[in-house]
């Protein structure tokens, strides 16, 4: 029987990534990202924990901050780890493949640089696209199609 892991997320950055380096040198960059729904007429937000590795882990870390609007494709996870009294906890975090800077923040130069950019899990840096794929089409006379 075949599975299926997936998940799409479209939300703001909780806080800042934070990146570490595995013993061989790989990054990794945790950040929490919040989704928000309107539910009976009020606003309900669920916080995810996101990891994401090699390239994407560096990019994320030079281009998101607090607050940028970000999609994540990745997949569910869970680990359990033992805390600091001993209990044995479990916790549920997406692993990240792909990462698309939907809107930023301008509050820091290193986010304002590109205003949306799409990472595929760990591709080169030179990948990093500054014209979204969903930008306003044009005629060849360069001039604009939509009269509106």
């Amino acid at each position: 029987m075949a599975s299926f892991n997936k998940v799409q997320l479209l939300g703001r950055v909780g806080r800042d990534p934070e990146t570490r380096y595995t013993q061989s040198g790989d990054p990794i960059s945790n950040f929490s990202l919040a989704t928000s729904e309107k539910v009976k007429g009020e606003e309900r937000t669920e916080w995810h924990q996101v990891s994401v590795f090699g390239k994407t882990a560096e990019i994320v870390e030079k281009y998101v901050r607090k607050g940028a609007l970000i999609l994540v494709e990745g997949r569910l996870q869970s680990r359990e780890y033992t805390d600091k009294t001993g209990q044995v906890k479990k916790v549920w975090e997406i692993v990240g493949s792909n990462v698309v800077l939907v809107d930023t923040k301008k509050s820091d130069e290193r986010v304002s640089e590109t205003s949306a950019a799409v990472w595929k899990g760990g591709p080169p840096a030179d990948r990093i696209v500054s014209n979204p794929p969903f930008s306003k089409p044009s005629t060849p006379d360069g001039s604009d199609p939509i009269p509106f």
